[in-house]
This record gives structure tokens, sequence and C-alpha cells, in this order.
């Protein structure tokens, strides 16, 4: 049975723990808070004298101000709404997404969509219940493609109502981008923000040395975290990492449907590209061009795209591909 090696960031927690607790000889000005977002951890680590509370309450504020404005799982949010064609006007955190994600539509060749919620909502992965739906592919497809939609002073013309949004693969990279943001306007030069495995780092870590993130080799579904591929050492930038290893169903012949979908096709994303870990300026970049490889997976040519956006736009990239029972990697030199 081919091991699927994969990537995750969660450990990073992990290893923060250990550096703050080498700290516990002195007081430390570092604190860290384990709270909630989004619906998943969310870890701040930074050096500082505020208390813990008002950091758990400035997560907990961007947190509900996201959700009320991104969340396809709350009827009442702001997507929602234009997503049942009830409003037309955009917030400014949707409008800033919606830019990001068409500069990411074209610079993929429309394998990036965030219109593929019919898709996503039909094979089971826009619903809280996950519940899978065998979907009628022609029917949806006509739905589908950014190019579909026009934007002019933050108001959205659809070429057809029932064209929906989904951000999730950009949402959770932004709102670390947003804690981020708070931290920095408040003085915080040195930090590391974690939701859900993304990460936005600056500054030196409790050691005085670069922010240590440790990179793993998961089974599909494994969650235990056990086995570390790499450990890398950032600052300054951000980290995401995009895999089926975690979401997907098995359907009754046996296949993996897994949450990635492929735009042009309407199918789910199956090919030997397992993960794709992206580093660059900002979370919502990293978080979309993770999602953006994994959709284009190796017959789209990710890892050719991947080098040019190292070469043109400095991003740092790590890939893990299946290789009959074992697997390669494809990385930027610095991440070899």
């Amino acid at each position: 049975m081919l091991r699927r090696f994969t990537i995750s960031l969660l450990t990073l927690a992990l290893l923060c723990t250990t550096l703050l607790a080498g700290c516990k000889s002195s007081v430390s000005p570092y604190k860290r808070v384990d709270s909630f977002a989004l619906g998943t951890f969310a870890q701040v680590t930074c050096r500082t004298e505020l208390p813990k509370e008002e950091l758990t309450r400035l997560i907990a504020e961007i947190d509900a101000e996201a959700k009320a404005s991104m969340s396809i799982f709350d009827e009442s949010s702001i997507i929602s709404q234009i997503n049942a064609n009830k409003r037309d006007s955009l917030d400014h955190h949707i409008d800033f997404n919606l830019s990001l994600a068409k500069e990411f539509y074209a610079l993929s060749n429309g394998y990036y969509d965030i219109t593929v919620k019919p898709l996503t909502a039909a094979w089971g992965f826009a619903m809280k219940s996950e519940e899978l739906i065998e979907p009628n592919i022609d029917s949806l497809l006509q739905f589908v493609g950014l190019e579909r939609i026009t934007i002019a002073n933050r108001r959205l013309t659809k070429e057809d109502e029932r064209i929906q949004f989904d951000l999730n693969s950009i949402a959770k990279g932004y709102v670390v981008d947003l804690v981020a943001q708070r931290l920095e306007e408040l003085g915080i030069d040195n930090y590391m923000v974690n939701i859900g495995g993304e990460i936005r780092c600056k500054g030196i870590n409790p050691r005085g040395g670069d922010w240590t993130i440790g990179i793993e080799t998961p089974y599909d579904g494994n969650f235990a975290q056990q086995d570390i591929e790499k450990i890398v050492s950032l600052t300054d930038c951000a980290v995401a990492t995009s895999g089926n290893y975690r979401r997907f169903h098995i359907a009754e012949d046996g296949s993996k449907i897994t949450h990635t979908i492929n735009p042009k096709t309407g199918y789910t994303v199956n090919s030997d590209l397992l993960s794709a870990t992206v580093i660059a300026p900002t979370c919502a970049e990293a978080d979309a061009a993770a999602t953006m490889f994994m959709a284009m997976g190796s017959e789209a040519g990710a890892l050719e795209l991947a080098k040019r956006c190292e070469e043109e736009r400095g991003w740092g990239y790590y890939f893990i591909y299946a290789d009959g029972e074992s697997y390669r990697i494809e990385a930027s030199a610095s991440l070899k």
C-alpha cells in the first residue's frame, strides 16, 4: 500500500511550547495564547507586555468579523447573502479577497477558482454535514468561472444568479494576516500567528533565532502528527500547506474523493502531487497559492509554475509527490 507522505505545519505549536519551556528559568517576555478561529485552533506566540486576555480578545474579535463577512456556513454572513442573491455590495474583506482570487485565477489559467462552491457542495465539502451528493457535473460547470463576474465600486454583477463563492481556500490565510497586522499596530514586532496550520511569523523567537517550523509526513487522515519530514527556520514571511490527506471521502467503489476541485472538469483532484507548501510575503497569498498548485496537480504544470513564481515573486515551495511505494520532494533550493 502506498504510504502517502504529506505536509502539515501543526507541530509548530509543539515546537513553540518547547521554546517557551526553555525560558522558564527567568521571566520570559514572550507570551503564548491558544484559542480558536474559523472552526480550528488559533495560536499566537509573541513578545509583548500585554496580558494574555487582551490577545485572546483580539483573536476573538477578528474571528467574529471574518465569519460575519466570509463564512459560507453562516446564512447571515455577507458572502452567504451574495451567494443567495440577497445583496450585491461587498465589504472590504470580500473585495480584497475577490481581487486576489482574480489574480490567482489568471496566474493559474483558471485552475484556482473561488466560484467552485456549487461543485464543492455537490461533492459534500461545503456543508457542515459533508454528506456526499453525486453531482451532475455538466449542469454545474456552467455556473463556475471567475470570468462570469464583474466588480465595480464594490458592487458585484453575476452573469448567472446561480454563481456562488467559496472563500475557504484563502480566508484562513487572510485572517492570519489580519491578526498579524493587529499585532504590529500594537507595536509587536516578534510574533508567530498560526491558525489551523497557516502561519505568519516576524522577528525572532523566544531563543533569539528564526521561527522553527516542523514539516510533517502523515498518512491519509492521520492527525497524530508524529513524523516530521523536515524542520525549517523562517522569519518575516508566511507559510501555508494544501493537501488531500485530511478532508476526503471514500466512494463505494473505493476511490478517493478529495476536497480539492478541478474547476475545469468539475471532478475532485487525484494526482501524484500529495501536498504543496508555499512560502510567501502574506498568508493570504500562501494559502491561495498552495490550493492553486494542488488544483493544478502534476499534469497541469504546478511545479513549472512554482519555479516561475519563485523567480518572479520570490516564493518558496515544497512539494511532496507519490513515487511508487515511496515519495519524492521537489523544493526551492533554500528548503531542500
